[in-house]
């Protein structure tokens, strides 16, 4: 599952750099600053971690699918607000909301494989339609959106650099 030389391996290797770069672009906006080259490398390997979704074999439209492509829309309206609109006005809002809401959706899905991959985990929640599954989502869903109103009282478009 981590050898990089396969299809799995580097989307999990994609992934888990875009959680670990999330979580200091998450922390950076709460606390008022900006890091260019942390917020390209977490928005460009969002990204790349959403599209490759796409590259296993599957016949139809599965749930990973749906998150895959409204997590690609999340971004497709967080990169402009960065790069395009320099965070200004209302987009500095549209900024902060879609990283927030990228980097949910990315470690929905990680718990979601940690749930279906790890066997002790499994166990508590085989179908993922179990109590323990629902409170690990809920519990990580509640942690965000107080995240998500940290980051909103902490971002704002004058810690850009000029």
């Amino acid at each position: 599952m981590f050898d990089p030389t396969t299809w799995t391996g580097f989307h999990t290797w994609l992934s888990l750099i875009a959680i670990a770069t999330g979580f200091v672009v998450l922390a950076d906006l709460i606390a008022g600053r900006d890091r260019r080259w942390w917020t390209a490398t977490f928005l460009a390997t969002a990204v790349a971690t959403s599209a490759t979704g796409f590259g296993f074999a599957f016949n139809g439209v599965l749930p990973s699918h749906i998150v895959g492509i409204v997590a690609l829309v999340v971004l497709a309206v967080t990169v402009p607000a960065r790069y395009h609109f320099h965070r200004s006005g209302r987009w500095n809002l549209v900024y902060a909301v879609g990283i927030v809401a990228s980097q949910w959706l990315l470690v929905f899905v990680a718990i979601a494989q940690v749930f279906a991959k790890v066997p002790a985990v499994h166990a508590l929640a085989p179908t993922q339609a179990e109590p323990p599954f629902a409170i690990a989502q809920g519990v990580v869903l509640l942690l965000f959106v107080l995240a998500g109103v940290a980051a909103l009282r902490g971002s704002r478009p004058s810690a850009l650099p000029a």
